[in-house]
């Protein structure tokens, strides 16, 4: 059984919001991992948070007493077996069958089928496309604390967005071929007539008619099993003891997609405080605002299904069938 958090432990919870992109160099000095998030989208926010070691006590069996053996003896076993002798050899007789015969029609050719080529010239068409000027491109801009991160202390959360920078393009226009020059065959089919002839329709042959062996039955006794001896095992007997093991070493979370900041709107918290509800959790005030209570019913939710935990990330919000 894994131990359950305490419900007032509020995770150490770093957030990125990634707004899309290409990334350019930028200062991370002040972010205490290297990596950033695995997309460059506009409009995708990410977090990362630090989640402690997890537990679960397992129940073992410890050896008590050994296995051990004890020899029993087995009678012999006899029964009557049925035997088939051969009283009489087969042997074959032969029997001659004539050939019969059919007339059959067929098809003879008596010209050949020709070819006749056409060709037929390529055409084309005119056609146009946008050429790259200049590529788009894009700068980090440093934001505010972001609803979404859980933590107490402002300086856990780290927010940045992405601001684009579109292409240019200009048009130009080219000649495209729409289909090849081809050549075309017209067939003139081959000419046939019809002839009858008698032809075999099952050959003569000679048939062999077996005439069966002769058999008859005979039982006697005879031994199935000789006597022997079997070991028997006596099962080794066990205790069972309860152990504490590490089920999930805790540590910063890979990076999960969470909801923007423009996104966590009151009316959406109103809707995962009334799905934690529904689920079973106390959430507290149907209120809208992501207080301690709603933290705390909604890391609860998580850490029991299996989610990434402490943030408003999408997978939760799937899981409670709240839109995104």
């Amino acid at each position: 059984m894994r131990n359950r958090q305490n419900p007032f432990f509020i995770l150490f919870c770093l957030a990125l919001f990634l707004v899309g992109g290409n990334v350019i160099a930028q200062n991370t000095d002040d972010i205490p991992f290297g990596d950033l998030p695995p997309t460059q989208e506009f409009g995708k926010c990410y977090a990362k948070c630090k989640i402690p070691d997890v537990y679960e006590t397992v129940s073992l069996q410890k050896l008590k007493k050994d296995a051990s053996t004890k020899l029993i003896k087995v009678p012999a076993e006899y029964g009557t077996e049925t035997q088939t002798i051969l009283v009489k050899e087969g042997t074959t007789r032969y029997k001659t069958v004539p050939a019969t015969y059919k007339t059959v029609t067929e098809e003879v050719m008596v010209e050949p089928a020709k070819t006749v080529v056409k060709t037929i010239p390529a055409r084309y068409r005119t056609d146009s496309r946008q050429v790259l000027v200049s590529e788009a491109r894009g700068e980090w801009v440093k934001k505010k604390k972001d609803p979404n991160c859980f933590s107490e202390n402002k300086e856990d959360c780290y927010v940045v967005c992405y601001e684009e920078i579109p292409a240019v393009y200009r048009t130009e226009t080219f000649q495209v071929l729409e289909s090849a020059a081809s050549t075309t065959e017209e067939v003139i089919p081959a000419k046939y007539k019809t002839i009858t002839k008698k032809v075999v329709d099952t050959p003569a042959r000679v048939e062999e008619i077996p005439v069966e062996p002769e058999y008859k039955t005979v039982t006697k006794r005879v031994l199935l099993s000789p006597e022997t001896t079997r070991e028997e095992v006596i099962p080794a007997e066990y205790t069972t003891v309860k152990e504490k093991r590490l089920v999930r070493k805790g540590g910063y979370t890979v990076w999960t997609e969470i909801l923007c900041a423009d996104q966590t709107t009151s009316n959406k918290i109103v809707s995962v405080q009334r799905a934690l509800r529904d689920a079973g959790y106390n959430p507290g005030p149907i209120d809208g605002v992501m207080g301690l209570k709603t933290q705390t019913a909604l890391k609860q939710y998580q850490t029991d299904k299996g989610l990434p935990v402490g943030n408003l990330n999408l997978e939760t919000l799937s899981s409670l069938g709240v839109s995104q």
